[in-house]
Order: structure tokens, then sequence, then C-alpha cells
């Protein structure tokens, strides 16, 4: 079953039909929409300020998520997907968002909506990604504008697709309520 340990007085918090991975680790001040899932071996830890995401958000298999102390939160809308061993700290992260795989994203950081963080790449400290961009590299710079098939094509068809991969375990949901 997965570690949800409560902090400091603070539980995580979760909407409906969400999945979390039985080895998923979450604790503290997190609050999670709906249809939101945290795969297996993801972090969320809300232990040194909040952690706030939005409906239909993936964390995939072995991914970060965590935050400053006493100074930058973690705010992540709706429809995001956070990509395999990807690291998301003290950022803010808008609707309809793609992190790519291994992808970095640091503190003071805003992921505006309709954009790409492409799989490697490292958004540095205080970086504003622009709406309906995609950003790659070490550092992450823009290389170009998103297209609205790629919106339907990749970033909806994922955050769409762990919704129906979260399905597939209901058995398990319901035998650990």
């Amino acid at each position: 079953m997965a570690l949800i340990l409560t902090i400091l007085g603070k539980t995580p918090l979760f909407g409906n039909d969400c999945f979390i991975a039985p080895n998923a680790t979450i604790v503290g001040d997190v609050t999670m929409g709906d249809e939101s899932s945290v795969w297996f071996n993801a972090v969320i830890r809300g232990d040194v300020n909040n952690i706030t995401m939005g409906n239909k958000v993936n964390v995939q298999d072995g991914a970060v998520i965590h935050c400053t102390y006493q100074k930058n939160a973690t705010i992540i809308g709706n429809n995001v997907s956070i990509g395999h061993n990807a690291l998301v700290h003290g950022c803010t992260i808008k609707d309809n968002v793609l992190i790519g795989m291994g992808a970095i994203v640091m503190d003071r950081c805003v992921v505006n909506s309709n954009s790409i963080v492409a799989a490697g790449a490292v958004v540095l400290e205080g970086t504003i990604i622009e709406a309906g961009t995609i950003y790659a590299g070490v550092p992450a710079k823009k290389v170009k504008d998103i297209s609205e098939e790629l919106i339907s094509g990749e970033i909806n068809r994922i955050a769409n697709n762990y919704v129906k991969y979260s399905s597939w375990f209901e058995e398990y949901n319901e035998a650990n309520k």
C-alpha cells in the first residue's frame, strides 16, 4: 500500500477517482484533484511547503514533486502530465502541460498553459515558459510554438491515457480504500 504520511498535522487530500500506486510516497500538505494518478516509485513531498494539484494530473513512475521551505510552494494546474523520472520543484505549472521524461523544472519557474517541456530539459530557476511553446535543452530554451495538433495529439492524449490506465487498477483501488 502507498506510503501516505501526515506531517506537522497536514495530511494529503485526494479528489475522486484517483489512483495511487502501492509504492508511491505522498506526505504532508498535498492536495490532489479528481482523476489524478501517482505512479510507481513517485514521490510527492509536501513537508516543507504545500503542493496543490488540479484535475487529471498524472505523476509518472519515479517522478519527484517537492517545494522550498518557507519560500516556494508547488502549484500544478489541470490536465498535466509529469513524465517518468521528472523533477518538479517549487514552481507553477499551469493547465494543459506536458513535462517530459527526466526533465527538471526548478524553483520559481512558471510553465504557462498549452506548453511542453521536452524530455531531459533543465528549466533553470525563475524561467517563465511562454504559453503554447516547447522548451528543450540544458538549459531549456524555446525551440518552437506548439500547433493545435500537438496540444490535442500529445498533451491531451497523454493526460487522457493516464485516466484510462488508472481505470485498469479499479480492483486494486477498491481493495485498498
